[in-house]
This record gives C-alpha cells, sequence and structure tokens, in this order.
C-alpha cells in the first residue's frame, strides 16, 4: 500500500510515516474519529498484528488491513455537495433501519462520509468526501468555516435575544459559541411562523434548534444554505453535484452535477445525458476593464435588389395568364354604347 512519507501538520519532525488513522481517513475508510473505532473494536492491522491503539505510524512498506483484507491505496480527493431532503439520516447504517443519506445517492459514487451531519428533519446543504482527512478538517470548530441556516420559526421573537447571541449562550449546561441571528427582512411581522437566519461556527448537535427553543421559538423547518465557502445554490433537492478538488483550489461550484434517473434509478452525469457547448463570448473592448462584454454589432440586412421592368407589348392583345384578352364584338366600338333607343320602349319615365 502506497503512503505519502512526508510529515503531516502536526506530526514531530524526524518521525517516520505517517499515523494509522490519517493514513485510512486517506483511503477514504472513514474519518479518523471512526478510525479510531475501528482499531478499538480490533478490526485494523498492521503487518499481521491487530493494533489496539491508534498511535502507530505506518510507512508504504507496511501491510495494512481491515479485517484481513488489505487496504487500497488512497483514492485522489473528491468533494461533493448533496441537496439532502428531509427524512434521511446521515449515517451509513441506522439501527431503527430507518432510511439514511447514503442509500439514497445516485450509483457509481466512491465511497463517500460526510461533512458534519445534518439530522433528520433538517434540509439543505450537505458536503460528501471520500477523504476522511479532508472531512475531518473541514468539520472541525477550529477551522473558522461559517455554516449558514435558514429557519422558520414559531412564537414570539425577541430582536434583542438574537442580538445576545453574538455573546454566545448556555443551553443545559452545554455552552454554544457567538451565533449571528437575525429575522429575514420582510417577515417581522409575518403571524405564527417567521424565517430567521442564523450564522454560526462550531456546528454542534442540534445546535439551531436547541439556543432558538431557548428563546421560546420551535423551529418546524431548517435549512442548511451555506457551509464555507460551499452554498447551496440552487441545486435540486436529492441531486449531487461534484466540486472541484479543494488541493486544486477549493474553488466554490462549478462541478459536475449527477442525478438519479427517475424511471431506471441510476445515475446520470448531466455533462454525459446533455453536453454543455462552449458559449461563444464576445470580444471586449479597449478601456471597459470590468465593466462587462461588449455586444457585437449587428450585421447589416442586404437590401433586395430592384427587380427589372417588363417591357411594354409591341401592339395588339396583351397576352395574360389566362390566355389572350378577348377583343371588342364585331359592331361595338370598344369603351362607347352603341347608338339607338334604350332597352325596354321609349324614354324612361320619372315620377
Amino acid at each position: 500500500m502506497a503512503h505519502e512519507d512526508d510529515a503531516s501538520a502536526g506530526d514531530a519532525p524526524g518521525q517516520a510515516g505517517e499515523r494509522i488513522a490519517k493514513v485510512l481517513a486517506r483511503a477514504g475508510v472513514a474519518s479518523r474519529r471512526d478510525v479510531e473505532r475501528l482499531i478499538a473494536s480490533g478490526r485494523v492491522a498492521v503487518n499481521g498484528e491487530t493494533l489496539t491503539a491508534p498511535g502507530v505510524r505506518v510507512t508504504s512498506a507496511d501491510r495494512v488491513t481491515l479485517d484481513g483484507r488489505p487496504v487500497a491505496a488512497a483514492e485522489p480527493t473528491r468533494l461533493f455537495r448533496y441537496h439532502k431532503p428531509p427524512g434521511l439520516v446521515t449515517t451509513h447504517r441506522d439501527p431503527q433501519g430507518r432510511p439514511t443519506v447514503f442509500e439514497a445517492l445516485p450509483d457509481g459514487l466512491p465511497r463517500l462520509i460526510s461533512v458534519g451531519r445534518l439530522d433528520l428533519n433538517s434540509e439543505g446543504l450537505l458536503l460528501l468526501t471520500n477523504d476522511g482527512e479532508l472531512a475531518r478538517r473541514l468539520e472541525l470548530p477550529a477551522t473558522g468555516l461559517r455554516r449558514r441556516y435558514r429557519a422558520r420559526a414559531r412564537g414570539r421573537v425577541d430582536p434583542a435575544a438574537l442580538a445576545a447571541l453574538r455573546d454566545g449562550i448556555t443551553v443545559a449546561g452545554v455552552r454554544y459559541g457567538p451565533i449571528e441571528a437575525e429575522v429575514e427582512p420582510g417577515h417581522e411581522d409575518a403571524g405564527a411562523n417567521r424565517w430567521l437566519r442564523l450564522t454560526l461556527t462550531e456546528g454542534k448537535n442540534r445546535e439551531v434548534r436547541r439556543v432558538l427553543e431557548a428563546l421560546g421559538l420551535t423551529v418546524n423547518r431548517l435549512i442548511r444554505i451555506a457551509y464555507g465557502p460551499y452554498e447551496l445554490g440552487d441545486l435540486a433537492r436529492g441531486e449531487v453535484e461534484e466540486l472541484p478538488s479543494p488541493t486544486r483550489g477549493g474553488v466554490e461550484g462549478g462541478g459536475r452535477s449527477i442525478k438519479r434517473s427517475a424511471r431506471s434509478g441510476v445515475a446520470k452525469p448531466q455533462s454525459a445525458s446533455r453536453p454543455e457547448k462552449p458559449r461563444p463570448q464576445a470580444p471586449r473592448l479597449e478601456g471597459e476593464g470590468r465593466k462587462g462584454w461588449a455586444k457585437a454589432k449587428p450585421r447589416p440586412r442586404p437590401r433586395p435588389k430592384p427587380k427589372p421592368a417588363r417591357p411594354a407589348p409591341a401592339g395588339g392583345p396583351r397576352a395574360g395568364p389566362r390566355g389572350p384578352k378577348r377583343s371588342a364584338s364585331p359592331g361595338r366600338t370598344s369603351g362607347a354604347r352603341p347608338p339607338g333607343p334604350r332597352r325596354g320602349g321609349g324614354p324612361k319615365r320619372r315620377g
């Protein structure tokens, strides 16, 4: 099994190899926390010896196995964003038999773990990755990534109490860090239910619900709309989109959308079913800077050429589409009435 031999952050210099928990996390086996549980249960071995503590360091020359099977080399880091619908548990196996997030994912994806969790009734943005080390780094409060939520709550809202959350709050003996909370504009007098916006950095278990309950508010809908630089955006419910790897800059969005077919349930990458064509861009004018792109001038339409005039007939009847024109009957002058009495007798009477 090939591993990186460079010392990781937090490792003492001069020590060879990496900690076994980090190696398995990078291989996509599980997060560091779950790897420590695997080691405690005696499922991980190095060179045939079962491990009992997670402090062992390994190199590329060591043979690491999980449940007797060799652990594959670390795969390239991949990161996905997923619009979690309500009613799914964020776990691989649920003892109560409830549907899980990973059962609802489209086929063809690698083994993924979640960055943090969303509870059963919560919805919105959930980050997924095949790198346990990355998941741990993104979900640690020390990283300082801001989580943003929309919460619909029932009850009387006290603006002063919401503003006081900036200093943190203790609920049932648990201390929660600073939270930015406000009523969404236009919902100040929206009846019994109001939409709130909250921003926090810790993301403890059921933090938003418990904090608002301490203020006398009951949350009946909770949506996570952003996690650090990654946003939910217009991602449809139940849809997965792969993001650029954080090792290549961690740019938000711009990934490949993967949808589940409504009939067959097979994952269909959006780029494969409907390839995107590069859009032509108009050239930028000099001096425009960042003001925008110049619109291309429309091409002038060519004027229609005048039709040549038909020559006048030399003489005789004019030929038309229905044949030659009838000539005047004999004894009648064209355009003149023949002399003689009117039809019907004498002159026309008046009165």
